[in-house]
């Protein structure tokens, strides 16, 4: 099965204070699309980053190195979706069986869940998407679901949806075949409004679209520490000594 990994990367980091990149800050000396080349190296055939134009340049020297990566650029901050979206030249030259979202900041995701993702998203008929979710207090994100465990709305507390004490929110990882990338992600694409407070067109109430649509299936993550995103010092220091604990346990 040929896949292909999409990575927006166009954060400035602002909140992490520092003056490189976001994609490039270094997480235990070493910069975070490092660790995601390393974490799915075995699975997927080919990366695409999507960056900002200020410092495109140096995600572009990074490809480089990287190989097998190709840098493209969003002039405008218009949200995940539209970033996602700007992998369609590579997923219509390529033809990927999958097409593999992940964000940039996601460096703690374990091994037995990128296997997990693998292994529920490859049967054929491919599912239409696939990904791991984690239980949180407080959470950002909250997935509704029905009395079957279908998704039916995804809750956001920074377009000031009202959230539940905990909840069930994704960890930045998905796959989706190809046919729902080609298909239903445009359409969902050109039906869709800006969020009402962040003014941007974001992915994740894709999901509860698509879910009336065609199979979408989630498993809990190994474990909830994975799911943490680097957005600030203290995230950062977090999931370093998390990575750290790994490797001495």
């Amino acid at each position: 099965m040929s896949r292909l990994l999409v990575i927006p990367a166009a954060g400035l980091g602002t909140r992490l204070k520092s003056s490189q990149p976001k994609a490039l800050v270094p997480v235990n000396g070493r910069p975070m699309l490092d660790h995601l080349v390393d974490l799915y190296a075995s699975y997927v055939d080919y990366t695409v980053v999507i960056a900002h134009p200020s410092f495109a340049a140096d995600l572009e020297a990074w490809a480089d190195e990287a190989g097998y990566s190709e840098v493209v650029q969003q002039p405008s901050p218009t949200g995940m979706l539209d970033a996602i979206l700007l992998a369609a030249p590579a997923v219509m030259r390529l033809r990927p069986d999958s097409i593999w979202i992940t964000w940039c900041d996601q460096v703690g995701v374990l091994p037995a869940t990128v296997q997990r993702l693998a292994d529920v998203s490859s049967p054929e008929p491919l599912p239409a998407l696939v990904f791991p979710t984690v239980r949180r207090i407080a959470p950002y994100i909250h997935f509704e679901r029905d009395t079957a465990g279908r998704i039916t709305d995804v809750l956001h507390r920074r377009e000031g949806d009202s959230m539940p004490a905990e909840g069930e929110s994704d960890m930045g990882l998905f796959a989706l075949s190809r046919a729902a990338f080609d298909s239903e992600l445009h359409q969902y694409a050109s039906e869709v409004v800006a969020g009402r407070s962040t003014g941007e067109r974001n992915f994740l109430p894709f999901i509860a679209w698509l879910s009336s649509r065609a199979p979408v299936i989630t498993f809990p993550c190994t474990d909830p520490m994975e799911a943490v995103g680097i957005n600030t010092p203290e995230e950062l220091q977090q999931v370093e000594d998390w990575l750290r604990r790994r490797v001495t346990s």
